[in-house]
């Protein structure tokens, strides 16, 4: 069963007012640039009704499922309110008042189905606000997966549904019209993850009349743990792909803790050398933000990273993140937020998922992860600060880059891909544009936002290569190593 309209969320005044006073209208297909930004919009709550689960129209010949219809919406109702005043209640401090609305949403968690619908997303719900309550209870919530778990669920995330194809095929797109025409092209990814992305591009660069440039990929990802290196197995895969398509190829891993700890040095950019640099991040800035109210005096680990690819003038610089608004510093705001984005992601799941296998769940448990992340952490503690294009349009405007806006062509690719990637044209998925970026929607509701930037002159790299550290201008040192490899294969370690 979907989510119910939250009109009939039996709320008083003041908390309807608070949750629905100030949201913005949703990313429209054509809207002008400065439009505002996507936000859940309450008034298209019932979208998340998915098809065919609309309720029906009453009929003398089946007053018995009607009957049992309203009860099932009636307890839909319900959970989701009293799961929204528990979120309220902790924010306000009564936990007493949150233990007893917990109860009873678990009483009709016991009740109704969790495996589709309102009862799948509350249940992921619920367990979160039981672990923000009870963090030392063993028995509160199943703990969230540990990060080494994380690139696994990643994967599985990438096979339950169109999201990471869509983030892949719109950055490549992008990234392809830059480098046309180039001999020597460097791809910078901030997450290289398990490579997935780069086939693709490493065949359409190996189709290019007048052949292929010789592509230089630098992934960035954490220091390796336990006996694998997966930067180096990843370096590998592609180096042979490349070698496979007559490519020449070059990989560099570079281990860093987090992404405002890189420098220049460590990307290995020779200014003026002739080469065609882009930046490419995948769902990775928001974990940059900080609480809107922080003390603008320090510097955000966003606006570090952005100062360095704004220094390094990068041909095009792909950004694909969450179209949601989890950022909020109140934990009613963004937990409302939350509940419907993601009901809104478990519903789309669903129309391509995989009926339960392991692959459904694993992509499921990715999601959890960053459910309880918006819902348990605070401050510091927080790394899932999704938001909506508006806010992102003005950090990178203001960090000094350009939008570079996707045309029809790519409109076009987007949604030929999506067909493919979900085999269906009516599976309720589509492409919407807007302003020159392109959105991954779900019945018109966008899941997540691409855009294309570039900055001035980018055409190679614009800076000398710079000191290890960075700390005269108060950024932190992080540990990092570099894993290099050509396309014979062979590794050297820097």
């Amino acid at each position: 069963m979907g989510l119910i309209p939250f009109g009939l969320l039996p709320m008083d005044p003041g908390t309807a007012a608070t949750l629905t006073g100030a949201i913005s209208p949703p990313f429209p297909a054509g809207a002008a640039a400065n439009s505002a930004a996507y936000c859940i919009d309450p008034a298209l709550f019932a979208s998340l009704l998915p098809p065919g689960r609309q309720p029906a129209a009453p009929a003398a010949a089946e007053e018995t499922r009607r009957r049992q219809e309203e009860e099932e919406e009636g307890a839909a109702i319900r959970l989701v309110h009293l799961l929204v005043t528990c979120a309220g209640a902790i924010q306000s401090g009564d936990y007493s008042a949150a233990h007893g609305n917990l109860a009873e949403a678990r009483a009709i968690l016991s009740v109704i189905t969790t495996s589709t619908g309102i009862g799948r997303v509350a249940n992921h719900f619920a367990d979160a606000l039981a672990q923000r309550l009870f963090p030392a209870y063993p028995q509160a919530a199943p703990p969230a997966p540990p990060p080494a778990a994380l690139a696994d669920l990643y994967s599985h995330f990438y096979d339950a549904g169109p999201y990471l194809n869509f983030a892949y095929s719109t950055a490549n797109q992008a990234i392809l019209d830059a480098f046309e025409g180039c001999d020597r092209v460097h791809v910078v990814d901030f997450a290289l993850m398990q490579g997935l992305q780069w086939p693709t591009l490493i065949h359409a660069l190996s189709q290019r009349e007048g052949g292929p440039p010789r592509l230089r990929i630098t992934g960035i990802g954490p220091q390796p743990t336990g006996a694998g290196d997966e930067l180096r197995e990843v370096g590998v895969r592609l180096a042979e792909f490349a070698r496979s398509l007559g490519v020449p190829f070059y990989f560099q891993g570079v281990c860093v803790d987090q992404l405002d700890g890189l420098s220049n040095w460590m990307l290995k950019i020779v200014p003026g050398d002739g080469e065609a640099l882009a930046f490419n991040s995948i769902l990775q800035l928001h974990r940059l933000l900080v609480d809107p109210d922080a003390d603008p005096a320090v510097p955000a680990p966003i606006d570090i990273l952005l100062d360095l690819v704004t220094e390094l003038q990068p041909r095009v610089f792909t950004v694909v993140e969450q179209e949601a608004d989890h950022n909020r510093p109140p934990l009613l705001e963004r937990f409302t937020n939350a509940l419907f984005h993601y009901a809104a992601m478990f519903d789309s799941m669903a129309a391509v998922g995989h009926r339960g296998g392991a692959t459904d769940s694993l992509a499921e448990a990715y999601l959890r992860a960053e459910i309880f992340d918006i819902v348990c952490g605070e401050g510091s503690a927080r790394a899932e600060r999704h938001e909506p294009l508006g806010r992102w349009r003005e950090r990178l405007a203001r960090a000094g880059l350009t939008q570079v806006p996707f045309g029809r062509n790519e409109v076009q690719l987007a949604t030929a891909q999506l067909l493919r990637a979900t085999s269906s044209p009516g599976s309720g998925y589509s492409i919407l544009e807007c302003a020159g970026s392109l959105a991954l929607a779900w019945h018109d509701r966008p899941l997540y936002a691409a855009t294309a930037w570039s900055a001035a002159g980018g055409s190679a790299a614009g800076a000398v290569a710079g000191t290890e550290g960075r700390d005269n201008n108060g950024r932190r040192k992080t540990r990092n190593g570099s894993r290099e490899i050509n396309s014979t294969g062979n590794l050297a370690i820097a």
